[in-house]
């Protein structure tokens, strides 16, 4: 059984804030690997318009060149539409019933989880990895009393993760380039180059 720790996301564009997160979960989780799920439509971005699944998948693919550990999955982009996590965690746990699987979020995220599509089922399907900032207080897990069980809960208390504190987003990135200011060491020199050649987010409409 392999430990797979999930990343969803739009990644448009991927920057260090995600490999960072990924890799820091990956190391104090004891994860064997960590596969980033660029999304078809997220839910709570309908009404943005995203980079193509190409773009976006090219430029994860080019931030996590040599790293072994990590993957890319374009399960969300190949199912198309809304990209829901609990439809997402089902249909891998139905490819890779081996594995165990863990998902990704940040603390902010966390007193929303049980607002999510089907949160219990969400985390009978994988066990949440709770992202804390350093120097941020500990999260409070018991909002998830309510949607699990205790013996998962116990096992979503000893998987957390606390990563060193980035200022970075997508969205600031892609202002930036609108703007024609520098991106460099905010996202992967690869990926920098990337957007360059392909004229994205030149615009203040695609940023």
């Amino acid at each position: 059984m392999k430990k797979i720790g999930i990343l969803g996301g739009s990644f448009d564009p991927v920057h260090w804030g995600h490999l960072l997160l990924a890799e820091t979960c990956r190391e104090q989780c004891g994860l064997d690997a960590i596969w980033f799920l660029p999304a078809s439509t997220p839910p709570h971005k309908l009404r943005q318009q995203l980079s193509s699944a190409a773009h976006r998948v090219a430029m994860l693919q080019l931030a996590i060149a040599g790293h072994t550990a990590l993957r890319v999955s374009t399960v969300e982009i190949d199912r198309g539409g809304v990209s829901y996590t609990v439809q997402t965690l089902a249909e891998l746990n139905e490819r890779y019933p081996q594995d165990e699987f863990f998902f990704l979020m940040g603390a902010d995220s966390l007193q929303d989880l049980p607002t999510w599509y089907q949160p219990q089922e969400i985390c009978r399907l994988a066990i949440p990895v709770v992202v804390r900032r350093a120097g941020a207080s500990e999260p409070d897990l018991d909002v998830l009393r309510a949607v699990t069980t205790p013996e998962r809960l116990a096992s979503i208390r000893a998987h957390q993760a606390q990563m060193p504190l980035i200022e970075l987003s997508s969205t600031a990135i892609r202002q930036a380039v609108a703007a024609g200011r520098s991106i460099r060491y905010q996202t992967p020199r690869a990926v920098e180059k990337y957007i360059q050649a392909q004229g994205l987010y030149r615009t203040a409409e695609s940023a």
